[in-house]
């Protein structure tokens, strides 16, 4: 099933989780961005918690580094409560809320992680909403070694 089959199914899980890519690479990148602003120190903050985001997504939409990533059991037991869609909306709707509230010290760049975590966060409730089960990309490991694992 190529991405495009995937996307053709109108399966809201597989747009989030897409999104939740992109929103874990904006994280990533807009982190580091902000990390050296040094006129807003409180935004600093932020910045570190947009690389804090970039874990947590990591882990959550790959499952396969809870397997090879040498981490404790409370943080595996604590990734792996995010496994519904519900639960993945709320987790999403968490850290778009921490990045709007970057507004509040100094506009930036993470409005635009704060963004695209809200569409990831809309996009897993809409599955939820609509009954859909959580599928995980085959192009991203879903459907093969990351179902092994969990």
């Amino acid at each position: 099933m190529s991405i495009k089959d995937e996307f053709a199914t109108r399966n809201f899980s597989i747009y989030g989780q897409w999104l939740g890519i992109l929103s874990m690479i904006l994280c990533f990148a807009l982190g580091i961005a902000n990390f050296f602003n040094l006129f807003k120190p409180l935004l600093i903050i932020f910045a570190i918690l947009a690389l804090v985001s970039f874990f947590v997504i990591l882990f959550v939409e790959v499952p396969l580094l809870l397997r090879i990533c040498p981490t404790s059991s409370s943080f595996d037991a604590a990734i792996r409560k995010v496994s519904s869609n519900y639960m993945r909306a709320a987790a999403y709707g968490v850290m778009a809320l921490v990045q709007w509230l970057s507004i509040l010290v100094h506009t930036s760049s993470l409005i635009a992680a704060a963004v695209v975590l809200t569409l990831t966060a809309a996009c897993y409730a809409l599955a939820g909403v609509k009954g859909q089960a959580f599928v995980g990309s085959k192009t991203l490991g879903g459907q093969g070694v990351a179902q092994m694992i969990v």
